[in-house]
């Protein structure tokens, strides 16, 4: 019996995962990772401000998939073969040991995603697994119809101006794609395809004088999407484009679909105090007229906020910097207490996190064998990571998935290849 060789089309980390367990689950298998460009594990590198969110602090399923806007259903019962707790234990047995954050992100205690990185690349090397860089994948034919003969392996991958490399099995891992067009050779899967569209980006408010306080954060703000159902709530950003942060980031992963429909065009409205609703808002205020009435409303206030976002608001509402809250008309209060509320602000456009980007869309799913990852279709044919239309918020939930579809994956082709004799 002829070796079984594995050929895993990409070199990002859900690539490398299913690689390196294939290879080290089953030592007589032959595993080739392909990576397109010139670098490999980019998005590892650079995650988390280099740092890489390897996974998040939550070690129940059901909470743990409400964190993903699309295959949080599927994600249920893979999570079931290798989960959070797993992925702790893996990186832990190579000497990665992780901490936690407050906000639930967990990161390599050297806090640098090269720590990550040496260990994937040292499981690679450890178990001989061939890195290909440069290999841009052109066509991938299939040949079931010889898959008894030991002359043929299954698949043929054909490159990108000239050369081939036949394969037993092949796992693509090859993550988001901006455009459909980038990878044409995935038709010839007879896959259905969600069409690719971007999941997490900020938000552009092209001259909007909101963009003056740039640099300013809210630890805890409510957005909403006028006229959708559409609301998040975390920590917001406001940068020299528009805004970003934890909360714009979740909210345009929930609405990806909804925001491209309307071409990025649509009013976002913000509650800079969550802790106050409007109503709850307009019934406590006389009480703060009462008790601060001889202060100034620029210096006393009782509300947790940046001093120039809070001078910000009062300048929207036309509130001199000398008024008194006893000399507050009663316009101004009704300004100031929506801009607090529900401050609309008009959103043009957007920009995706360059090499960070996440993709809403991809492999459906439903064709997809959640237990071993293998296509429905083709026999050998397995996927992991982002080409599968799964995508989570910002937080370390990409990189869950990443993890267990690729040890998912790699167990399955172990298994199935079997020894040599």
């Amino acid at each position: 019996m002829k070796q079984k060789h594995l050929v895993v089309i990409g070199g990002g980390a859900a690539g490398f995962f299913a690689a390196v367990n294939a290879a080290r689950m089953n030592p007589v298998l032959k595993v080739t990772i392909l990576e397109k460009s010139s670098k490999l594990l980019s998005k590892v590198r650079i995650s988390g401000g280099g740092r890489c969110n390897v996974t998040h602090h939550c070690f129940e399923i059901g909470e743990m998939i409400k964190n993903y806007p699309r295959g949080a259903q599927f994600l249920k019962k893979a999570f079931h073969h290798f989960f959070t707790t797993d992925t702790i234990r893996w990186f832990e047995e190579r000497g990665v040991v992780l901490k936690t954050e407050s906000d639930g992100r967990m990161f390599p205690v050297t806090n640098d995603s090269e720590t990550i990185i040496g260990c994937l690349l040292k499981e690679a090397n450890r178990y001989e697994v061939d890195i290909r860089m440069n290999a841009e994948v052109k066509e991938i034919k299939f040949n079931d119809e010889q898959v008894h003969s030991e002359r043929y392996k299954r698949f043929r991958i054909c490159f990108s101006g000239s050369g081939f490399l036949d394969a037993d099995f092949i796992c693509m891992a090859c993550g988001g794609y901006p455009k459909l067009s980038q990878y044409n050779w995935l038709q010839s899967t007879a896959h259905h395809i969600e069409p690719p569209i971007p999941s997490l980006f900020t938000f552009n408010m092209p001259g909007n004088s909101i963009t003056s306080l740039m640099g300013i954060s809210v630890g805890k703000a409510v957005a909403k999407i006028a006229g959708m159902k559409l609301m998040a709530v975390g920590p917001l950003l406001i940068t020299h484009w528009g805004m970003s942060g934890p909360c714009i980031l979740r909210l345009s992963a929930w609405g990806a679909r909804e925001l491209a429909a309307t071409q990025y065009h649509f009013t976002l409205l913000v509650n800079w105090v969550p802790g106050f609703p409007e109503q709850e808002l307009r019934k406590a205020w006389p009480v703060w007229r009462q008790q601060y009435g001889a202060n100034k409303i620029y210096l006393h206030h009782p509300f947790v906020l940046p001093a120039r976002l809070w001078h910000y608001l009062l300048q929207q509402s036309e509130i001199a910097e000398t008024q008194r809250w006893s000399e507050l008309l009663t316009k101004q209060q009704n300004t100031l207490i929506q801009l607090l509320t529900a401050a609309p602000f008009e959103v043009k456009g957007k920009t995706t996190f360059k090499e960070e980007f996440v993709t809403c869309g991809g492999i459906d799913v439903a064709e997809i064998d959640v237990n071993s990852m293998q296509s429905k279709k083709h026999p050998g044919l397995f996927f992991a990571g982002e080409i599968m239309n799964v995508d989570g918020i910002t937080g370390g939930f990409n990189f869950q998935h990443a993890w267990t579809s690729g040890w998912i994956a790699a167990k399955s082709v172990a298994l199935m290849a079997g020894s040599t004799t």
